[in-house]
Order: structure tokens, then sequence, then C-alpha cells
């Protein structure tokens, strides 16, 4: 095997990020650069992300963030084999800055250019950090999606289940909107439910026990409010067993939910290697301990990210460039930027 070395860009949201990965001639997986810029202090006022903001924050960073990409991984751009960015999905302008750069590096340098889908950078992240073996189960949880996936192969992802209203990142987004919590909704929810009482609120379980494994999450961000309205105004006790309650009602959800896709995976004829959980909200230390047990009990191994690679970075953009690159899956100058971009699309081209 010989090595390789894959430049990523990820600007679908609110981070501008760079990281440059390689695959040694060992077969081992390294990440030698990963730079982030949060745009967090930039949205915080407005309780969520502002695209236009957004998008003119890219702009502005995105030179800077590839030179310290290249400089902290001690190369320069003609020692690269590819360039990665994502293309969707997710916020248009900013998807456009990333696309246009990377693009603009492949040709002046020369090398192959990689159009990414941002979901399947989240997917395969788990492949560089514990190389672990195809297929295995997935539970993609972020701010815009919750889905579980058989991932196959590279580009073979077959949806089990997925939520038919709000995201998981969204809920909780908005349970810290509605409670007086700062933006980004999910470590502040976390941080407040460390001191709160789990069992004080009985909140409801949407979904659970039902053989499909999709999920619903609307009716518990709407039980929430309901009993948040009728015991204002709030204490700080309250507010910490409200989000205490809200998440452990997450949680027992997406154990229930992933049992479900466990299920539907093995009935699809799919035996997975593992249980994997990925992307931002796959940070959540309760969610991570709920999925252990749940893995356990399945007699698998339950894999995360490490929490610096849940959240959008290049790392799992240029990883996903890397994977595609030696099976030969490269892209035209032609890639466009896809605000919507289902993974299950992605199986024509594999």
């Amino acid at each position: 095997m010989t090595s390789m070395r894959v430049l990523g860009i990820e600007t679908t949201c609110d981070e501008t990020a760079a990281a440059i990965v390689c695959v040694e001639r060992s077969g081992e997986a390294k990440i030698l650069s990963n730079e982030v810029l949060s745009q967090i202090a930039a949205h915080a006022a407005y309780g969520g992300v502002v695209p236009e903001i957004a998008a003119r924050a890219h702009v502005e960073a995105i030179d800077r963030i590839v030179a310290r990409a290249f400089e902290s991984a001690g190369m320069k751009p003609s020692e690269i084999d590819g360039v990665a960015a994502a293309a969707g999905p997710g916020l248009v302008g900013g998807v456009m800055v990333g696309l246009t750069t990377a693009k603009a590096i492949a040709l002046v340098t020369g090398k192959p250019f990689i159009a990414i889908n941002h979901l399947e950078g989240h997917a395969l992240t788990a492949r560089l950090t514990d190389d672990l073996a195809f297929p295995y189960l997935l539970l993609l949880v972020s701010g815009g999606h919750t889905q579980l996936l058989a991932v196959r192969g590279v580009g073979d992802y077959l949806r089990l289940g997925t939520t038919i209203d709000d995201a998981v990142g969204e809920a909780f987004d908005k349970i810290a909107k509605m409670l007086g919590l700062p933006y980004p909704g999910g470590p502040s929810v976390e941080r407040e439910a460390r001191s709160g009482d789990p069992e004080r609120f009985e909140f409801p379980r949407p979904m659970s026990g039902r053989p499909n494994p999709d999920f619903s999450l609307s009716g518990l961000k709407t039980a929430v409010r309901l009993v948040a309205e009728r015991i204002a105004p709030l204490s700080d006790r309250d507010v910490a067993d409200l989000c205490a309650s809200f998440q452990a009602a997450v949680v027992d959800v997406l154990v229930d939910r992933t049992r479900a896709g466990l299920r539907a995976c093995r009935e699809a004829g799919i035996k997975p290697s593992s249980l994997v959980v990925a992307g931002g909200v796959a940070a959540n230390q309760q969610i991570r301990n709920g999925l252990v047990r749940l893995a356990t009990e399945a007699g698998l191994p339950m894999v995360a990210p490490p929490v610096a690679l849940c959240g959008d970075n290049g790392a799992m953009i240029a990883w996903a460039g890397l994977e595609r690159l030696r099976l030969g899956l490269v892209d035209d100058m032609g890639a466009v930027a896809r605000p919507r971009w289902p993974l299950e699309e992605l199986r024509a081209q594999a």
C-alpha cells in the first residue's frame, strides 16, 4: 500500500474547517492537522445560525484556515494527493465557499478533486479513528439530521429509520431557547442536566416500542414547553430538572429506536460488526452511556469518535475524500453545492 494524503474542507454550517489526513504505507490512518474556526459567537445573539452571516464569515476565514492546516501538517499544497470539500447538504452559501476553494486548490496543484456528502463524512469517521470493518449500524445525530443507517461500504448506505419531525440536535436547541439557555443548546442543556433530577418530570418517549426504527421528537418538545409554562416562573432548580428529565427521555428514545434499528438491520440480512454513533449530538455523554448499555446487551462494540471529531470538522471530510480517492471515486469541476443530498443517492456513484 502506498501512502496517501488528502486535504479536506468543511463549510456547510457555522464552522470553517480544514484538515489533512493520511494513510501510511503500513495502513495506519493519521490526522496530520485539523483546524476549526467556530462562528458560535457571531450567531449567539440570534439563538441560531444566520446563513448570510455564516457565508460571509467563511469567505473571510477560509484562506487563513487552509493555510494553517498546511502549516500544522508541515506540508506544501503540492505534496497532497487529493482535495476534498463538503458539497452538501448544508447552507448553500457556505458550501459554495469551501467547494470553490477546494476546486481552486485542485486546479492549481493538478490534484484530484472529491465532492463529499457531509453526512458521509460523519458516517465514515469511525473508520478513521477505530479502523472499523463494514458493515456497521450508524446512529447519526446532529442539529439537522437524525438517522439510523446500515453502513455497508463507501457510498453504500441503507437508511433504516429517520425523524419524522425534529432532529435531536434541533430539539435540544429549541428546549435551550425555551428555557433561556445560551446557544448552542445541546451543551447548555447537558450542562444544566448534570445538577438536575431526571425523574422529577415524566415526559413521553415518542415512538418507543414501534417496530419501524423512525424517530419523533416534537411531542416531547411540546410536553416540556407545557410543563415549563405551568410551573413558571422557573427557578434555577426547575430549569436543571427540566433539562435532566428531557435529556433522560431523549436517551431512552434513542436507545429504543436504535434497538429497533438493530432488528431492522438483521432482518435486512446485514450482520453489523459494531454500533456507531456520530454527529454533533454524539458528544453528549448520557447518550453515549445509553448506547454503550444497548451495545453490551446486543453483544456488539460501541464506537463513538472523540468529542473533537463529533462536530463539523475538516478531518472527517478529508477522510471521506481519502476513502473515495483510493477507490478511484473522484469528481470533476462541475460538482455543485447541494442544500439537500440524501446519503442513499451516493450508492449510484460508488
